[in-house]
């Protein structure tokens, strides 16, 4: 690998399993120094540029623990990728408010407490970036899953507005799309509805599922400098799900 991140220091959420482990590992092998977030135990993998904090990225406190330990640890904040989230739900009708409710504190509100609490840190980054993840379902929709949808679009427009904000300091804002990841979210469908794959892999232009390395290549990109001119984009990482109705 390069060194395109050497020097840069990176915060990635939900970082221990999936995208989120991808990047962070894509990260410290292009030389970045990565604070992995994430409500689970400690990861088993190391590495001598990354340091790991437990915490539930929903929790009001938790975005001011994530950027002191960052700058405590490494003294600078250059990339936040705002990757934590879950799936869930049931029909409107049916649903409780508080699943809703948490659905969104994960995959929304913790991306504005993180991104506000980031800010003023990027500002004076000479390459400040956000990624934050999004997904083609907030395009198609699907029954059952009204919050995690609903929260997938309002990642469109909070990195839209974040974009126009942060235009002026040269700090970037993008998100991405991400189609049928085989990560722990998806697991459950792929071991126990065999029709699941079989539905994706029909819909993909490639003919097949995507791999967590293959949205962390994608967000690799965006943090570097080739993208420097690229910000308030959605970039849709599906192998070709959408072009196929």
């Amino acid at each position: 690998m390069s060194n395109l991140h050497s020097g840069f220091s990176a915060v990635v959420t939900g970082g221990n399993s999936g995208i989120g482990r991808a990047t962070a590992e894509r990260l410290l092998l292009e030389g970045a120094q990565v604070l992995v977030v994430d409500q689970h135990s400690e990861p088993t993998w190391t590495h001598n540029a990354l340091s790991y904090l437990q915490t539930d990225v929903a929790d009001a406190a938790s975005a001011d623990l994530i950027i002191q330990q960052v700058i405590e640890n490494t003294g600078r904040l250059d990339y936040l990728v705002n990757n934590a989230g879950m799936v869930g739900g049931e029909s409107v009708e049916t649903m409780e408010f508080e699943i809703w409710q948490r659905i969104i504190d994960v995959n929304l509100n913790a991306v504005l407490r993180l991104s506000k609490a980031a800010i003023p840190h990027l500002k004076v980054s000479p390459r400040g970036r956000i990624v934050n993840i999004g997904s083609i379902m907030s395009q198609l929709a699907g029954s059952g899953m009204a919050a995690y949808t609903a929260s997938k679009h309002a990642i469109a427009g909070l990195t839209k507005t974040l974009a126009l904000e942060l235009g002026p300091h040269k700090v970037t804002a993008n998100y991405i799309q991400p189609g049928a990841i085989v990560t722990g979210i998806t697991a459950p469908a792929i071991s126990h509805d065999p029709t699941f794959t079989t539905f994706w892999e029909g819909k993909s232009a490639l003919g097949r599922l995507g791999q967590p390395k293959d949205i962390a290549n994608a967000i690799n990109f965006l943090l570097t400098d080739d993208a420097d001119f690229i910000t308030a984009h959605g970039l849709t990482v599906d192998g070709g799900v959408m072009v196929n109705p």
